[in-house]
């Protein structure tokens, strides 16, 4: 828009300073400024304004404000930035809203007792001196990149190990390490999902899972694993679930957050439905090894060699270093029909270089050493002994009913819908914390849409667990929703 009022302004100044529009040019040419004739005649004609550099340079020359009046001591909005709209049904709860509010408390000197998420270290487990020993003598050879799939020492050692779990035909270049599952299963959705795609996924669930379906641009169906079958997954659900645009099934086995354990019938069957479907398998079983009760682990892709599946695992809870983060996946099964998938799988493997070095230089050591996770998990065993007393502590209280988890180190117990009348599990979670400094995780933090639910986490010493039970068996007294 032409301004009329600068083109004044412009001709004032330069008639003050006695200067023409040649005195002006070669002004401009001297300091390195580009300022033509014809620019100069629109200027002053009022056809054309100057940009904020120009402006600058003849209110300096010119010893004059030559600002435009429309432009004058306007204030600018100051710029924000939100999160991106990718974001906006993505959540991840275990590290939600109450955590946050035990953090405040925390830093206001209250002293929380933490029954939320499955970190051993915090409480008393340690690693075994074997893997820190071995990770110490082996830092300094450990300092550059390695192959994008991990080191040769890991992958060898993850591909001996697989057959004793019945997973067969992996291969080394099948095998990829990971910081931990959780990065291994967002790398997998980004290399696997279109938008719309839909991805079965248990109810409940580990969030991540979910989380990484949404943020990939798919749908997460869930399917329901039934409470009074012992949180089994119920096949006739997944059945009904099941549509032209789902790619995919998640099998959480040993599950988070019940603690369920799944018989080699009921995959049996999980695996009929995929294949029936030509569905993709993908199984966490990064709780293999924390089985209780004389039971034994069944991988699904033992069951399932004509389809493709990929199978994570870890050594952050078996071993107890959550804090190093190393997991795995294998690709098994007919890889034939995934062999875009993995060309995707690679390119994104590839763009994060490689997963933590130190901690894959110990996968070896961890895997083919002596196994003392399974001093934890027999009978008189810390985890199993652990896991009985909270499930006793909790079948006591009334109104709290429970099934007993078979693996893991969570248990999930449901109140009373009609001595409770809860309707938030948030908040529910928010007013124990409050009120007894006593931290949860909620039910609805794993896709689990019926309230009155919680996770349990029993890691933590008899004693903390037993003083954490008293004050909630204390509040469900009187709370009331």
């Amino acid at each position: 828009m032409a301004d009329t009022n600068f083109a004044e302004r412009l001709g004032n100044a330069m008639a003050a300073c006695g200067l023409k529009q040649v005195d002006l040019i070669r002004l401009a040419s001297e300091q390195g400024v580009k300022l033509g004739k014809s620019q100069l005649s629109q200027y002053l004609s009022g056809k054309t304004a100057p940009r904020r550099d120009m402006l600058a340079f003849l209110s300096t020359a010119l010893g004059a404000d030559l600002e435009p009046a429309s432009a004058a001591k306007q204030e600018v909005p100051m710029r924000t930035f939100d999160k991106s709209s990718k974001l906006d049904h993505v959540s991840y709860d275990v590290r939600g809203p109450v955590v946050d509010a035990a953090m405040r408390m925390e830093e206001n000197g209250v002293h929380i007792l933490k029954l939320n998420i499955g970190n051993p270290a915090p409480y008393g487990f340690r690693t075994p001196d074997e893997v820190v020993q071995d990770m110490a003598s082996q830092l300094t050879e450990t300092e550059g990149y390695s192959d994008s799939r991990g080191l040769f020492s890991a992958r060898k050692a993850i591909m001996q190990y697989d057959p004793l779990k019945g997973i067969t035909n992996v291969s080394m270049n099948d095998i990829y390490t990971g910081n931990g599952v959780s990065e291994l299963i967002n790398l997998i959705m980004q290399a696997m999902i279109d938008t719309g795609d839909e991805i079965l996924v248990p109810s409940p669930d580990y969030p991540l899972w979910t989380a990484c379906v949404t943020l990939a641009g798919g749908k997460a169906v869930h399917y329901l694993c039934d409470e009074q079958a012992d949180w089994l997954p119920d096949l006739d659900d997944i059945r009904s679930k099941i549509s032209s645009a789902t790619k995919a099934i998640v099998v959480i086995n040993p599950n988070n957050p019940t603690g369920a354990l799944y018989p080699k019938a009921v995959l049996e069957e999980i695996v009929e439905v995929a294949r029936a479907h030509q569905l993709i398998i993908l199984a966490d079983e990064i709780y293999d090894r924390l089985v209780m009760d004389g039971e034994e682990h069944v991988s699904i892709a033992h069951l399932a060699p004509d389809l493709f599946c990929i199978t994570l695992n870890g050594l952050s809870k078996s071993h107890m270093i959550a804090g190093w983060r190393i997991g795995w996946m294998s690709i098994s099964g007919n890889k034939r029909l995934g062999r875009g998938l993995v060309e995707g799988i690679s390119m994104m493997s590839n763009m994060r270089l490689c997963s933590n070095v130190p901690a894959q230089s110990i996968v070896q050591t961890a895997l083919g050493g002596y196994q003392s996770v399974k001093n934890y998990v027999v009978p008189q065993g810390r985890v199993c002994r652990q896991r009985d007393f909270v499930y006793e502590r909790l079948r006591e209280i009334d109104g709290v009913h429970v099934a007993k988890p078979k693996a893991a180190f969570y248990i999930f117990p449901r109140l009373d819908p009609k001595k409770f009348n809860i309707h938030d599990d948030d908040q529910f979670a928010l007013d124990l914390l409050q009120d007894k400094k006593v931290l949860i995780v909620p039910g609805k933090g794993f896709n689990w849409e019926t309230p009155g639910y919680f996770r349990i986490v029993y890691l933590p010493r008899r004693a903390v667990l037993g003083d954490a039970l008293d004050k909630l068996a204390d509040f469900l007294t009187y709370y009331r929703q």
